[in-house]
């Protein structure tokens, strides 16, 4: 279920008001914050406010990072609710996954990954047992490296994770958030850069930003008539609109009308 996740919504646990709402946004999933989202005074009152039957969507709970003050409750209420998953933010080590497993027991996780010190053990952090997507904290990875949040100084850290979750065999990372609100055209290219590095979903931090992250995340028209004619070709290399099709072209093509059943 947490594999096929394109554009999961964020939602304050401090505003339950809104968690309907939210699962009826057009978003693939709901992400009830406890952390950033929540004043540290607020969080045990956050914390109460979490539901897991408001919708038939994953709900993912974001949790407060290891270490804090706030992590042993979370983890508890976390396995008390057993949601779709949990984000873990911050996540560095292997250490920090297999702490929180031991919290949370089989709820698949979700490593948010935001740290000089993540991205350099993604492929760590992708291997443990546990972990079903790797998520890429963009502003607070730019925040960690006193980068641009610009898609040049953050294009290393993306291809990471790209390729970790490869390379450990689970399904492609999420991508981080697109801060800015007032350019609706903004979220759906970033979006569609996302994919093209090999991404297969991305944060929304506001309901208007979910159905052009839904369609970059799906295959075009044009991509579904490419793939069915690269199918229909046959065997071996031969040509399709001028291109050489061989099997690697293949792979790609069933991968796009793979898409359309998930």
């Amino acid at each position: 279920m947490v594999e096929t996740i394109r554009a999961p919504l964020f939602v304050p646990a401090t505003r339950p008001e809104r968690f309907e709402k939210a699962a009826g946004s057009g978003a693939d999933a709901i992400i009830l914050d406890l952390e950033d989202a929540v004043a540290g005074d607020d969080k045990d009152a956050a914390r109460e406010n979490l539901s897991v039957d408001f919708t038939a969507l994953p709900v993912v709970i974001r949790i407060n990072g290891r270490g804090t003050a706030w992590f042993a409750a979370d983890m508890a209420r976390v396995a008390a609710l057993n949601p779709a998953a949990v984000l873990l933010p911050k996540a560095e080590t292997a250490e920090d996954i297999g702490v929180l497993r031991d919290g949370v027991g089989d709820i698949p996780i979700l490593a948010l990954v935001e740290t000089a010190k993540g991205i350099a053990n993604a492929r760590i952090l992708a291997a443990q047992d546990g972990v079903r997507r790797l998520v890429f904290g963009s502003v607070d990875y730019s925040a960690d490296l006193a980068c641009e949040m610009e898609r040049e100084p953050l294009l290393a850290a993306r291809s990471e994770l790209v390729l970790a979750s490869r390379l450990a065999g689970i399904a492609a990372p999420i991508d981080g958030v697109t801060v800015k609100l007032d350019d609706p055209a903004l979220t759906g290219d970033d979006a569609r850069y996302a994919r093209s590095l090999g991404m297969s979903g991305k944060l929304c931090i506001h309901p208007k930003q979910v159905k052009d992250v839904l369609t970059a995340f799906a295959p075009s028209e044009a991509e579904i008539i490419w793939a069915e004619k690269v199918l229909a070709a046959g065997d071996g290399a031969v040509q399709v609109d001028g291109a050489m099709v061989d099997e690697p072209v293949r792979i790609r093509a069933r991968a796009i009308l793979a898409m359309l059943s998930t």
